[in-house]
C-alpha cells in the first residue's frame, strides 16, 4: 500500500530539521549521493553531445578502407 503526500518546501524543512542526527546524516548522504550522480551523469552527456562528429566526406572514405581491408584479408 503507498501513500502519497503533498508536501510544501518549508514543511519539509521544518521535518527534516526535527530528525535525530543519525537520520538526518543518513539523509544527508542520501542527498549527496544522488546530486553526484546527477553532475557525474551531466558532465558525460555535455561531453558527448560537444564532441566532434565525421564530415559525410569523412564517413565516406572510412568506409572505402573497410571495404580495402576486406578485400585485403580475403586474398
Amino acid at each position: 500500500m503507498q501513500v502519497k503526500i503533498d508536501i510544501g518546501f518549508e514543511q519539509l524543512i521544518i521535518l527534516a530539521k526535527k530528525l535525530p542526527a543519525v537520520q538526518w546524516a543518513k539523509l544527508k548522504l542520501e542527498v549527496d549521493q544522488s546530486r553526484v550522480k546527477t553532475k557525474k551523469l551531466a558532465s558525460i552527456e555535455d561531453f558527448l553531445l560537444a564532441a566532434p562528429t565525421f564530415s559525410k566526406k569523412q564517413l565516406e572514405q572510412i568506409e572505402k578502407n573497410r571495404n580495402a581491408i576486406n578485400q585485403w584479408r580475403k586474398v
